[in-house]
């Protein structure tokens, strides 16, 4: 994180008269859907006892629990992935302890195309979050100076920056997508940037998972994702490098030159 806010405030520099809408309040009606959809939420979490124990395990890390818990619960499992992405809109645990999860229980195939359903989904109603709803909260949340300057580089940002950021975890994944909502982002562009760019990362997760019975230190596949993890980490600061870099302003003259 580090990174990203010397990024920032060297974008935030670099583009001072940057794209913001600090000054747009959020729609009533925008508010109202979303502290209702939360608020279903969490009813189904204190109502429904398996989706209480899995929302208790993904935050507590237990990822052998909550294996246990999708494969007691059969075909009504999906459904409860699909829940657990929903909730990670407002609640940030670790994307990996339920992609490793599903690929344990449902095998990597059924198990890549339903997370990857799944993130979409999560970064879709995220989006609209964003866009209707959380500003107030994101204020509140990191400082308002902090947001306007990650609000100005998703507002600028092109498709292979939102690449990058899906590709590389230097936010976190949900607030990353309430963050381009609320910059009014290029829809259409933002939703394929989120289906391609967090497959690699889904599938090197999903992968481990489903091996995970019979997990192999001599597996190609094994090793080749942990080249990928490493390779996204090293573009982490790459892309920190890439945001901030502005051309360096002319030093100042001495005395002796200014006389010259």
């Amino acid at each position: 994180m580090r990174i990203l806010d010397q990024a920032l405030t060297d974008q935030a520099q670099a583009n001072p008269e940057g794209p913001t809408r600090s000054g747009r309040r959020p729609p009533l009606t925008g508010v109202a859907i979303t502290l209702a959809g939360i608020g279903l939420l969490a009813i189904l979490v204190f109502a429904i006892d398996p989706l209480r124990d899995a929302v208790s395990d993904v935050l507590s890390g237990r990822t052998g629990a909550l294996r246990y818990d999708l494969r007691e619960l059969g075909l009504g499992g999906v459904l409860m992935v699909l829940l657990l992405a929903l909730i990670h809109v407002v609640v940030w645990y670790p994307t990996e302890i339920l992609n490793l999860a599903a690929g344990f229980v449902y095998g990597f195939w059924a198990a890549l195309a339903l997370m990857t359903f799944a993130w979409v989904v999560n970064g879709i109603v995220a989006y609209f979050v964003g866009m209707y709803a959380a500003r107030p909260l994101l204020y509140r949340l990191i400082g308002q100076a902090r947001f306007e300057r990650i609000e100005r580089i998703a507002a600028n940002a092109g498709a292979p920056t939102l690449l990058a950021m899906r590709l590389i975890p230097v936010v976190p994944f949900s607030f990353f997508s309430v963050v381009a909502g609320a910059a009014r982002v290029h829809f259409p562009t933002y939703a394929w940037t989120t289906a391609v760019g967090y497959i690699p990362l889904t599938a090197v997760f999903v992968y481990l998972g489903s091996q995970l019975e019979e997990l192999s230190p001599t597996d190609p596949i094994l090793w080749l994702g942990a080249l990928v993890v490493i390779a996204l980490v090293l573009l982490t600061h790459r892309l920190g490098s890439i945001l901030g870099d502005k051309p360096r302003p002319p030093a100042p003259k001495t005395e002796a030159e200014g006389r010259a």
